[in-house]
């Protein structure tokens, strides 16, 4: 696979970023600036907003890439959970005792104890199952009971596990794993600083279902939507409501990725000063524009997600996609 030769050079000009405005009773409160970009899944950038090759960690937005390690050892079969354990495993989930369950069913199929996450206990929480990112955890440590990896150190960078997550999301970047930068997430393990356009094109081959294990995983999170995020969470309404055609991932400080199964075709959005409201709106004016959805569903997220505060307050996006 060759990425377009255009691949991490400067952004052309003249494709200004996408604003997201807070109105109150029509009257502009807060703007957030919003670049975003459609990539192939050979790379090429078919349509941007701002600069495609804006540099950016993509948060929890990697987790389906981190989970491929998960399927590919073998350790996600065991214990017969089936796509509730991939599911949980890419989830950003709000902590519920069904979504803990499913972690800590990960956990039992591998003969591990809850003490072994290394995942925080959330402020006004108990276990560290009820943390948002329990189930990636859980499942790397069911990939190193599985392969006879320590335990004990599976979120330092040079760990066999995240070495193996590095060169899978390399290969699919079609990039030298050295030349990606990792620093570390919220809850300990390693996350990836990426451009915009790369982003797009990961979540590009995770819709695509040509690879066995993106393939796996995509099913799995549009068969669980309610384990990936939570009621009333966007990426969970989304999914649940694109009735098995849109992948919904976002990450902490305005990263969201999107794809459109069997397309290959990726979305990556990130809003500048981090806002998730505005990323979620320019994710429903994305969709839009690309006629991802229909009218009945985009309208249903409208209202679930572009007035945060009730009537009086709506988000209003201003531009564009324009091909590139």
């Amino acid at each position: 696979m060759a990425l377009s030769s255009s691949f991490g050079s400067s952004s052309r000009p003249g494709v200004p970023a996408l604003e997201v405005r807070l109105l109150r009773d029509g009257i502009a409160e807060s703007r957030h600036r919003v670049h975003a970009v459609v990539c192939d899944k050979r790379g090429r950038v078919l349509m941007r907003a701002g600069d495609p090759h804006q540099a950016s960690f993509i948060r929890s937005a990697l987790k389906p890439f981190q989970a491929t390690v998960f399927v590919g050892s073998g350790a996600a079969d065991q214990g017969g959970q089936g796509d509730r354990a991939l599911a949980i495993a890419c989830a950003s989930h709000a902590g519920t005792p069904e979504q803990a369950r499913e972690a800590f069913k990960v956990l039992w199929s591998a003969e591990l104890d809850v003490e072994q996450l290394q995942c925080p206990v959330p402020s006004g929480r108990t276990s560290p199952l009820e943390h948002n990112c329990s189930g990636k955890h859980a499942a790397f440590l069911a990939v190193c009971r599985r392969l006879g990896w320590p335990t004990e150190s599976y979120l330092q960078p040079n760990h066999p596990l995240q070495q193996q997550v590095l060169k899978r999301v390399a290969e699919l970047l079609a990039l030298p794993a050295a030349e990606l930068l990792s620093a570390r997430d919220d809850c300990g393990a390693p996350t990836l600083q990426l451009q915009l356009s790369q982003m797009a094109l990961l979540f590009a081959h995770l819709g695509a279902g040509e690879q066995a294990d993106l393939e796996q995983l995509s099913r799995a999170m549009l068969a669980h939507p309610h384990l990936v995020a939570g009621e009333g969470r966007f990426d969970t309404e989304l999914m649940r409501r694109s009735h098995g055609q849109v992948i919904s991932k976002g990450g902490a400080e305005g990263i969201q990725c999107l794809s459109r199964v069997g397309e290959g075709l990726g979305i990556a959005i990130k809003v500048e000063d981090g806002s998730s409201r505005a990323k979620h709106a320019v994710a429903l004016h994305l969709l839009r524009q690309l006629d991802w959805l229909t009218p009945i569903t985009l309208e249903e997220l409208d209202g679930l997600f572009l007035k945060p505060g009730g009537d009086h307050l709506a988000l209003k996006v201003s531009g564009e996609l324009r091909f590139d």
